[in-house]
């Protein structure tokens, strides 16, 4: 984010859509150096739906931050730079609701991690939760019409404020249409994620459906099931098509 863009500009003089301190170590991993380790991180809500963090400006390792001068709204553009590579990824505030902190993008680190664990796309909401429930209703999967999963052994996904996810067993697949592919996803509350592309009567439909072999820890229960997305495919559960 520029620190004159329209976003950064709202941020520092309207302040985000919450901010909140939290007592979790956070700490920051770049060019093979931890750059900050601090407990007075700041959740920062840009939007409603997802938190960052902020971090102390006076929290990060000397000698790899620098900043320019301030802009006429508080805010300064920053560069971090290591001893093999740099991220200019860097704003400063220095006055506002924010005053003292520094936002730095996500994928501009190696690695995040609050307390032992890594840090997946962005910090999970304190606010939000997932469960997930077993269920033996019956899912049958449809793309054109044609059938290319049905099971009634699944995992239900329910996750504050988006839709639920049906999570399949692989044997319930119809394999003949999937292909594998090369994407992967990262999901703060689930993990990284593989996919399959369904070809359906000489039609790609790609990366409709996911898949973690490795899930944290708070989704294991879903480990190596299938999940198609109910946006882009006909789901029945006990026979009655759900609306899109």
């Amino acid at each position: 984010m520029d620190s004159n863009s329209e976003k950064a500009v709202k941020l520092a003089v309207e302040g985000p859509h919450k901010v909140e301190k939290t007592p979790r170590r956070v700490r920051g991993f770049f060019d093979h150096e931890w750059v900050f380790d601090t407990t007075d991180a700041h959740f920062v809500w840009e939007h409603p739906y997802y938190p960052l963090y902020y971090i102390p400006e006076n929290a990060f390792k000397s000698g790899f931050l620098t900043r320019n001068a301030p802009n006429a709204d508080g805010l300064s553009s920053g560069i971090l730079k290591g001893e093999h590579k740099s991220t200019d990824q860097v704003l400063i505030f220095e006055k506002g609701p924010l005053s003292g902190l520094v936002r730095i993008e996500v994928t501009a680190l190696d690695a995040w991690f609050e307390e032992e664990e890594p840090i997946y796309a962005h910090p999970k909401d304190p606010y939000k939760r997932i469960d997930i429930l077993p269920s033996c209703r019956n899912i049958t999967v449809k793309i054109d019409g044609v059938t290319i999963a049905e099971s009634s052994s699944n995992m239900f996904l329910f996750e504050t404020m988006l839709r639920p996810r049906y999570y399949l067993p692989k044997t319930s697949l119809q394999w003949r249409y999937l292909r594998e592919s090369d994407t992967t996803t990262r999901c703060s509350y689930k993990g990284v994620a593989n996919y399959y592309t369904a070809v359906i009567n000489g039609k790609e439909y790609k990366d409709v459906v996911w898949w973690y072999k490795y899930p944290t820890a708070e989704s294991a229960r879903i480990s190596n099931l299938a999940c198609f997305y109910n946006e882009k495919v006909d789901v029945f559960i006990d026979g009655v098509l759900e609306a899109k």
